[in-house]
């Protein structure tokens, strides 16, 4: 109801004073406009910091998946080097008995039984064991007094590696 009262001038200062307040908010929306566009400039220079970021992570491990292919296999062959030492001594002895060399081969094989054992390689036999397709590959069938479908001979070991098949054993199985 004030605004019944008003006169031309009251108006007029009324105005005036708006105008004031008008240029303010101008003002205040510049500093606005000015305080977004830097924070646009700085979520910008994040997701640009972030994809290099993720760029970079994805290198590295690309690199470090392509060392251990590459490198997978160093601690199992150093192991096996000793083997081949062994293997290499004994051909180098000039004057061995059979023993001697008997002897040499049981140590060497030893050896290489100890290193299966340390990388988790286990051998296949299974005589006497029924025949397993998953673990097994039959070469033949025999007459035996044994239980059909069991193994009566190996032909070849085979082996597991972390319960794995490397390789079945070739057996033959009773018919």
């Amino acid at each position: 109801m004030q605004h019944e009262d008003k006169t031309p001038e009251t108006d007029l200062q009324d105005n005036v004073s708006t105008g004031q307040q008008d240029a303010g908010a101008a003002g205040s929306i510049d500093d606005r406009i000015a305080a977004l566009e830097a924070q646009i400039a700085e979520q910008q220079a994040a997701v640009l910091y972030a994809k290099a970021e993720g760029e970079n992570i994805r290198r590295r491990a690309a690199d470090d998946i392509d060392k251990a292919r590459k490198f997978a296999l160093e601690k199992f062959s150093n192991e096996l080097l000793a083997v081949k030492d062994s293997l290499d001594a004994a051909l180098n002895v000039g004057s061995a008995t059979l023993e001697s060399y008997r002897d040499g081969v049981e140590l060497t094989a030893k050896q290489l039984t100890s290193v299966f054992e340390k990388f988790s390689i286990a051998e296949i036999n299974p005589v006497g064991e029924k025949f397993d397709p998953n673990k097994h590959q039959a070469i033949g069938t025999v007459d035996s007094d044994a239980e059909a479908n069991t193994v009566v001979n190996v032909l070849q070991k085979g082996y597991t590696l972390n319960e794995r098949v490397l390789r079945p054993a070739l057996v033959m199985v009773a018919k």
